[in-house]
Parts: C-alpha cells; structure tokens; sequence
C-alpha cells in the first residue's frame, strides 16, 4: 500500500517514514459497479483515493436530472473538501465499475496533519487545483453552447494523453451526455455535424481529430 499511495498527487513526495504512517489509517473498501459511495447531504466523515476503478461525482436536479460534475479514475483522490470543512458531502458519488478505494477517516487523518506540515502543504495545492476545475466548469456550462463544450472536453482528453490526434472515449455516451450538462440525442446531433464538417471521424469509442484549429475555434479558445 506504501508503495501505491507514493504514486498518487496527494502523497507523492512524501518520505517513506510518513507514508507508512498514513498507510496505517487507511481502509480498503471495494464497490460494485453502479453502487454509490455517498450522497449529497450526508456528512463528510474522510475522503477516498481510488486503487482500481472508476468513480462520477454528480448532482441531482429537483426532477431527477443528473449533472456529472468530474470522474476520477486510479490514484485519484475525491471528497476532500467536505473531510476536512465537517461540512455534508455537496454532491453525490458512485462507482461506473467494480471499485476499490482506501477511505482516510477525517478525523485520525487531521491528527496527521497537525504532526505533519508537509501533507497540509500537499492538500493546500490540491484544493487550488480544484478550485480552478470547478470555476472553469461553470464557466463552460453558463457561457458556452454544447459543440463548444464538446470541443473543450475533446481537446482536454487529447492534451492528458500528450496530445495525440487519436483518444479513445471511457464513458457512454449518456455519461458524456450528462457530463456536459446535455442530453444524449442532442450530444449525438452534435457528433454528427462536427463529423460532417470534418472537425473529427468517429470510430466506435475511438475520435480522431482532424481539424484541431477548427475545434479550438469552436470551443472559444481562440478567435
């Protein structure tokens, strides 16, 4: 366990004495696909870094609309904020496959923290980090159309992935859908135009992007 959560944002740097210490408070839970971790309103009793797996964080409208606000996959951390405000969870959170995770208790972790600085100084980057995530999402659903919104997350996936011209999407469609503050058919609508207009080709799961310029353009990157 020591060995993985050296390779995760949150403990990375960590020297070996302080990450068998955090090791030790750790638990391991597994859940199964569609199974939810937490809901909005329940309170915030420690956070969660996935080992294998898949997570959405998500909201749900007053008529049962979901909004996918971010996933996480392994080595990502989740539900930070709340562990540490004693405040409720503001959203909800469930596993898009078989999960496994080590939960950290708020409450022995903040222990740590008061013995530590260096871990303090760790989550103060992270949370700036997310702030910003968070701001730029809002930004995105408020002001932008869904090609633009599409296009921003097409040019995101491609500059995670060392830019390649090739990615391959890991959500349905409907998650896509969701994510993007849409719904499927109008994301559907919106894969087919930019196809036509060779902004992309589209094979399965797989999108190529033929026309990067064009979709930077239509994202509002650039004029």
């Amino acid at each position: 366990m020591k060995d993985f959560l050296a390779t995760t944002q949150m403990f990375r740097g960590l020297p070996p004495e302080q990450l068998e210490v955090v090791a030790e408070i750790a638990i391991a839970r597994t859940y199964a696909k569609k199974e939810t971790i937490f809901w909005e309103g329940e309170e915030g009793r420690g956070f969660f870094i996935i080992v294998s797996g898949r997570v959405k964080v998500f909201k749900l409208s007053a008529d049962g609309k979901e909004q996918i606000l971010h996933f996480f996959e392994t080595g990502d951390h989740f539900a930070e904020v709340p562990a540490f405000d004693g405040e409720c969870f503001p959203a909800s959170a469930a596993a898009l496959e078989k999960t496994e995770v080590l939960f950290f208790p708020r409450e022995t972790f903040l222990q740590l923290l008061e013995t530590h600085p260096s871990l303090a100084i760790n989550l103060l980057s992270i949370f700036a980090r997310y702030l910003r995530i968070f701001a730029k999402l809002i930004d995105d659903l408020s002001l932008k159309e869904v090609p633009g919104r599409l296009a921003v997350y097409l040019l995101e996936l491609s500059a995670r992935n060392n830019g390649v011209s090739e990615i391959k999407l890991t959500m349905t469609k409907g998650q896509l859908a969701a994510r993007l503050g849409t719904i499927p058919e109008t994301l559907s609508r919106v894969f087919a135009r930019m196809s036509e207009d060779g902004l992309i080709a589209i094979n399965g799961s797989s999108i190529k992007l033929l026309d990067r310029n064009g979709l930077i353009v239509l994202a509002g990157e650039s004029s």
